[in-house]
């Protein structure tokens, strides 16, 4: 009949325990070993749900298991796993990349108030239904791996393939033109076609 559980702190790795506990309305789970094979039963109470410092690395599995698993769900917070962008830690991420997790949370879990430290705000809710599928964090595969299955002549180069063969010493002509459309750009707006 408990409706409130604080486990952190427990080096857990499974949930196996929480079947029992169908009446839960709050789960604390922070400082865990808790990863992406998370599974979590089924809790239609739950409205509270912390998963801070765990290792959870892939967000759109998580969060379609919890839009199963726990419909009622109206406060989460995942801060401190590798699938929550945080610009005080990783110096790869920015504010943005947070603001789109967050869009791509709110698109994911609808009934949501409150995530991670602040409240869901109207706009927000809005920008979610709109482009919230669209702000999916998608990470590029590492370059030093895909290098290293690749063959030594199947290494990228924007080079013409006439000029790949380094024995072959022919010249190469190519005409690109490019555009520079950056905000420093309005020097030459004052040039005039006769001063050139």
């Amino acid at each position: 009949m408990a409706k409130r559980l604080d486990l952190s702190f427990n080096l857990l790795r499974s949930l196996e325990g929480l079947k029992t506990f169908s009446y839960l309305e709050e789960l604390i789970l922070d400082n865990n070993l808790l990863g992406n094979d998370l599974l979590l039963p089924r809790l239609p109470h739950l409205h509270t749900l912390t998963l801070n410092k765990n290792q959870i690395t892939e967000l759109e599995s998580l969060l379609d298991h919890l839009a199963e698993v726990v419909p009622s769900l109206q406060y989460l917070s995942l801060l401190g796993n590798m699938a929550c962008p945080n610009e005080l830690v990783s110096k790869e991420k920015d504010e943005d990349d947070y603001q789109r997790y967050r869009y791509f949370v709110l698109h994911k879990l609808t009934n949501l108030k409150f995530l991670d430290t602040r409240k869901v705000t109207k706009s927000e809710r809005e920008e979610a239904l709109v482009r919230g599928a669209f702000m999916k964090v998608v990470k590029p595969k590492d370059a030093s791996s895909d290098a290293a299955s690749m063959s030594p002549e199947m290494h990228y180069t924007p080079l013409p393939l006439g000029s790949r063969d380094l024995t072959n010493h022919r010249g190469v002509l190519g005409k690109c033109h490019y555009v520079y459309y950056g905000k420093h750009s309005e020097g030459n707006r004052f040039i005039r076609d006769d001063q050139l």
